[in-house]
């Protein structure tokens, strides 16, 4: 006993030693917790509710460059045939780089080699011509784009890809939801002069790219100008819901001025993609493209859209359409180009589009 005693005895220094530096241990990791929890829930967020600059970056991530090193100039590098890289100059004076894609007919004509061969082509085509609006990141040679403009290529149709402004080699100047919009009506715009009524020209957006068409059409038909069809695969409704469910955004969901800080300053600086008001001054047919699995913008909100529509246009005419892909299929937000049904899906709106247009 007198053993046990005096062993305490010995250790009673370390043990004391050893719940002081566990206590300052725990302290400071509180402490530390403390200061990080303040700093990503507390600082983070009312930096990014008053900055502009980060809203944009966030929302267009063109900061994203990928893949690298693209030479733009040269498409057979990452595996396009029958393509020219040329620039447009905007009515805002902005340059943004275009690539034009034959279609799979024309991929063996030797005859087409000069840029003003490329545009007569077009010019006198009777194939359908598409314009893509792609996504945010990223620029116009991003994988699974190259994906669905070679499918475009198989089903003998022409392909407009351009780039906006900030993104891949087109100019870089300062990104707002007008600029890119801009960019885009030109761009379609410039394709609808030179195919000059010789063949149906459709738009295709992907992602925020969905949001960049609706507003385009919205404003052109205003001037009585539409395309013939309008496909859009993973939209959404606007970006004040896409922001409430993006999966980043849940991390700050828990904090109840959420709305304020994240969703309400895209709002007032005018980065609102409200495509759920603009899709009742599109005139032409619209396809609606939706995966279950998408992840990056639930599918709910390709719902909302397809409701929206509804709502102001009425399914009597059978204008907008909605094609739901099984969660399955596991094509997510990017991967529709490989959906198996694809292929039909566009010959049949296409041809249907086509037919309704000569009645």
């Amino acid at each position: 006993m007198q053993a046990t005693y005096l062993l305490l005895a010995a250790l009673t220094p370390f043990i004391v030693f050893d719940i002081w530096y566990t206590g300052i241990y725990l302290f400071w990791m509180m402490k530390a917790s403390i200061i990080t929890y303040l700093v990503i829930f507390g600082l983070l967020p009312i930096i990014f509710h008053y900055s502009y600059s980060l809203q944009k970056k966030i929302l267009f991530l063109n900061f994203v460059h990928w893949p690298l090193n693209v030479d733009f100039s040269k498409p057979e590098s990452v595996g396009m045939k029958g393509t020219r890289n040329f620039y447009l100059i905007t009515d805002q004076e902005v340059k943004i780089g275009v690539w034009q894609v034959l279609p799979q007919s024309l991929l063996n004509d030797s005859t087409i080699i000069t840029d003003n061969d490329y545009e007569n082509v077009l010019s006198n085509t009777k194939q359908p011509v598409f314009l893509y609006m792609h996504g945010n990141s990223g620029n116009r040679a991003s994988g699974h784009r190259l994906e669905l403009y070679k499918l475009f290529q198989s089903l003998d149709y022409h392909v407009i890809s351009f780039d906006y402004r900030g993104y891949g080699d087109s100019e870089v100047v300062e990104l707002s939801e007008v600029g890119v919009v801009e960019d885009s009506k030109y761009a379609l715009e410039w394709v609808l002069k030179k195919v000059n009524g010789s063949s149906p020209v459709f738009v295709w957006g992907h992602s925020l790219g969905t949001g960049v068409s609706i507003h385009v059409l919205a404003l052109l038909a205003q001037e009585n100008i539409q395309p013939a069809g309008l496909f859009l695969e993973a939209p959404f409704n606007n970006i004040a819901e896409e922001l409430s469910v993006h999966p980043l955004a849940q991390i700050f969901k828990h904090l109840p001025w959420f709305h304020w800080v994240i969703v309400e300053p895209f709002y007032y600086n005018n980065l609102r993609f409200e495509s759920d008001e603009h899709i009742k001054n599109v005139q032409c047919s619209i396809m609606i493209l939706h995966a279950e699995d998408d992840n990056v913008i639930p599918f709910s909100l390709g719902e909302k859209l397809y409701k929206a529509g509804i709502n102001y246009h009425g399914n009597g005419t059978n204008q907008i359409q909605f094609t739901r892909i099984d969660s399955s299929h596991g094509l997510g937000h990017k991967y529709i180009c490989r959906y198996e049904k694809l292929p039909n899906i566009i010959r049949s709106f296409v041809a249907e589009t086509c037919k309704n247009r000569t009645d």
